[in-house]
């Protein structure tokens, strides 16, 4: 595969407040990749500062086959040869859909731009709608209106800034299908910013998780779901529980049992700047994904029912701990079964043999 895209120690600062930070990342030719973090990470400005709308203070853009992009070789956004859907699609309210898509094609002969529109249309669904104006048009529409006008100009690069945020959760899953089905079709490399870690996991071919400015950890979803490099990284995915834990020699101690941590995965013991842990005294925490929680059938009630939901996989549970050490203590441990327990229950769980993953927070 070819690389189109490469960052290398990226940095940005707005009214001199340092919001991206020595970023690098790399995006073969053809591969989507999903950008996700908390509000405020910098998600979206690493996005505008790609599209050319944000400088750099730092760092190249390199964009396939020979365009690099320096502070000192600023490159105008129309330049760069990069579509962008904005949020809130930004489409022109005084053209129709025709008009708006054909926008960006002033420079192609109008044979040319008759068969680009033609062919967008029929992808996407809008023949019928050519006519009409963004405000006659439902959300769904008007995103793939969107969509159409920032892939008539045939760009290298397809940037998307939460472009599935608008649109109602039934809706939202169809367009994210259609939508990563077209961008393969068409062997469009794309990058999209979202909150959802459910659409990163489903639209995307890598995934870069982002934190403060940085980029945490980035590769396929598959992963950085079982291998999180840190506990940012993992909490914000929402893989599983925290689970307290006071490790003695080559055993855990937890309000729940006790794990043997002997040849077992524990490499991922690290600490929030994805370095190892030094402090033999610091607290630590398992990991404990709902599928590595079991019944246990006579034991000693251990934890107590705070919270039960339906679900299509059952029943879905919070789980407080009923010890009396406050250092092992939990809230909110997720579970699911297909046993019915009642709000309040005390019940008796236990932590089934896996690779554990331990990290101090």
């Amino acid at each position: 595969m070819t690389v189109l895209l490469t960052l290398r120690q990226l940095s940005v600062a707005l009214q001199q407040k340092p919001i991206l930070s020595d970023v690098n990342l790399a995006l073969e030719s053809g591969d989507i990749l999903g950008l996700v973090g908390p509000s405020g990470c910098g998600k979206t400005t690493l996005l505008n500062t790609i599209a050319g709308f944000v400088e750099q203070q730092k760092g190249s853009i390199s964009i396939a086959p020979d365009r690099v992009i320096e502070a000192e070789n600023m490159i105008a956004p129309e330049q760069r040869n990069i579509g962008m859907i904005f949020q809130d699609y930004a489409l022109f309210p005084h053209l129709t859909v025709q008009k708006n898509i054909a926008f960006g094609l002033q420079n192609v002969d109008k044979h040319e731009q008759e068969t680009r529109i033609s062919t967008l249309l029929s992808l996407l669904k809008l023949t019928e709608f050519s006519e009409r104006y963004p405000h006659q048009l439902s959300g769904g529409q008007q995103q793939r209106v969107a969509i159409a006008r920032a892939l008539a100009p045939q760009p290298k690069l397809l940037l998307l800034d939460e472009p599935f945020s608008n649109i109602d959760a039934r809706l939202r899953n169809e367009l994210m299908l259609e939508l990563r089905s077209l961008l393969k079709q068409l062997n469009i490399t794309a990058i999209f910013v979202t909150h959802n870690k459910d659409e990163v996991f489903s639209f995307a071919d890598q995934i870069a998780v982002m934190h403060q400015g940085h980029v945490l950890q980035s590769g396929t979803p598959f992963d950085v779901f079982h291998q999180p490099c840190n506990w940012q990284v993992a909490d914000f995915l929402q893989i599983g529980s925290w689970l307290p834990v006071i490790e003695v020699q080559e055993e855990c101690i937890t309000a729940i049992g006790n794990i043997t941590l002997q040849n077992h995965n524990c490499e991922n013991l690290t600490d929030k700047n994805n370095t190892a842990i030094e402090d033999d005294n610091a607290q630590q925490y398992l990991l404990l994904k709902s599928q590595h929680i079991a019944i246990a059938a006579n034991g000693k009630a251990n934890a107590k029912v705070e919270y039960v939901r339906i679900t299509e996989h059952g029943f879905h549970y919070l789980l407080s701990s009923l010890t009396d050490d406050k250092s092992l203590s939990f809230e909110q441990l997720s579970f699911y079964s297909h046993l019915n327990f009642s709000q309040g229950e005390e019940i008796s769980i236990q932590i089934s043999t896996h690779d554990y993953q331990l990290f101090s927070k």
